[in-house]
């Protein structure tokens, strides 16, 4: 199979008051891809970079100001695709809570924070029917998080709420309220499993394309 275009998010965990938040980013008006959506910092690798860790790292620094060496990475979780089929590899790491983001006005016009048990106790979650990369119907979580700080609401939906409710399915060990495709008592293997399934019929449209 050819390797697809890689890129790479950090999903950035920090303790408040004791709880575990996840750091998220709200992309620039300006961008010409995804404009005004919430994502985790991250983007494409480059030859650079020498894994998915040193591209999520340089990314969150280019992005909100994070230096790498503040960020205790923990662990790889499984990928996803992308909608332009991208394979997107997310790194988990712990940030301290003193951490003051600098967005670059550039890449992110916010910065916010979510509590992580939010992903799967959510107050607001609706799912969204839609045809994933490889054409199958599937569902996508999509969660309003009202925060108080900023009296605002941000949508947090698409492969950014796969990716924390995931994480948060590892963290808290519990069945979440709304329904998962995965298996809850075997997990990891599960969502490896998912992953696999789409990875290969992606690659399978791609070849029957060329």
């Amino acid at each position: 199979l050819p390797l697809p275009r890689s890129a790479a998010v950090l999903l950035p965990l920090l303790l408040r008051r004791g709880r575990p938040h996840l750091l998220l980013t709200v992309r620039s008006a300006q961008l010409r891809r995804s404009p005004g959506e919430v994502c985790f910092p991250g983007g494409k690798s480059e030859a650079c970079d020498k894994d998915e860790i040193d591209t999520a790292l340089r990314e969150a620094k280019e992005e909100v100001g994070l230096p790498p060496e503040k960020v205790e990475v923990i662990c790889r979780l499984v990928p996803g695709i992308d909608k332009v089929n991208q394979l997107v590899t997310p790194v988990v790491g712990f940030i301290e809570d003193t951490f003051q983001a600098t967005p670059n006005p550039d890449e992110v016009s916010e910065v916010f924070f979510v509590p992580l048990e939010y992903f799967i106790k959510p107050l607001n979650y609706k799912a969204l029917s839609y045809k994933n990369s490889a054409g199958h119907e599937t569902l996508m979580h999509c969660f309003i998080y009202d925060d108080q700080e900023r009296k605002k609401s941000f949508k947090i939906w698409g492969l950014t709420a796969h990716f924390a409710v995931f994480l948060a399915l590892v963290v808290f060990g519990e069945r979440p309220t709304f329904e998962v495709d995965y298996d809850l008592d075997n997990l990891v293997a599960s969502a490896e499993n998912n992953f696999l399934k789409l990875y290969a019929s992606v690659y399978e449209r791609k070849k029957s394309n060329l």
